[in-house]
């Protein structure tokens, strides 16, 4: 064989092998496009019932449904900004449609889209992100699915005080990580967030406002 159609040989070879070992992320970008549409949809539709809430003068349940709409909106931005790093353009989040009802089915509407997305949702994503070998889809859907039972588990506590007549028991104030969204109560709020270290005097406080 010449040297020539040796190093052509040798060039077909390792082209071949990169086209193999670089194919796209497909499904899991799929994931977080949907993903990146949900969490802003789900941001926008808490704002909306943090707003009925205190029309209803429900203002401390207000205050959970406010904190967990910014929580919603960093996931969002966060799976937005992967979308971007990766080479594609995360655009304009579509905004989904959703209604807004007494305050009372409101959260019932709120525990039932965190059960699904935590439970059936959020676990797929993950599994596809690691099988298409994606760590920082996979990083951004962890964060959003641990926030998801956070979320979950703050709502569920308010259903169970409306529910005993104690709407005033539930916590006013709340803490949201900047970097991955979870919340927090003063009652549990951590000097860095167990999630993704951010520290706690880079976290978004709800005392007493709206933004």
């Amino acid at each position: 064989m010449n040297q020539t159609l040796s190093v052509a040989l040798i060039f077909t070879i390792s082209g071949f092998l990169f086209c193999c070992n670089t194919s796209k992320p497909k499904k899991s970008i799929e994931d977080l496009r949907s993903a990146y549409n949900s969490e802003s949809t789900f941001a926008e539709k808490y704002a909306k019932f943090a707003q009925a809430a205190t029309n209803e003068g429900y203002d401390t349940l207000a205050k959970l449904f406010l904190a967990v709409s910014k929580s919603e909106r960093i996931h969002s931005t966060n799976h937005g900004k992967v979308i971007d790093k990766l080479g594609y353009d995360s655009g304009t989040a579509e905004i989904g449609s959703f209604e807004v009802k007494s305050t009372i089915e409101n959260l019932k509407a709120a525990i039932k889209s965190e059960a699904f997305d935590m439970q059936s949702v959020y676990p797929g994503f993950i599994r596809d992100a690691e099988r298409e070998k994606v760590p920082e889809i996979a990083r951004s859907f962890n964060w959003a699915w641990n926030g998801e039972k956070t979320h979950l588990r703050y709502y569920r506590n308010a259903s169970e005080i409306i529910g005993k007549g104690n709407e005033k028991d539930i916590p006013f104030v709340w803490y949201i990580c900047s970097g991955c969204g979870n919340i927090y109560t003063p009652a549990n709020v951590k000097e860095k967030c167990e999630l993704c270290l951010t520290k706690q005097e880079n976290f978004i406080g709800y005392i007493n406002k709206t933004e």
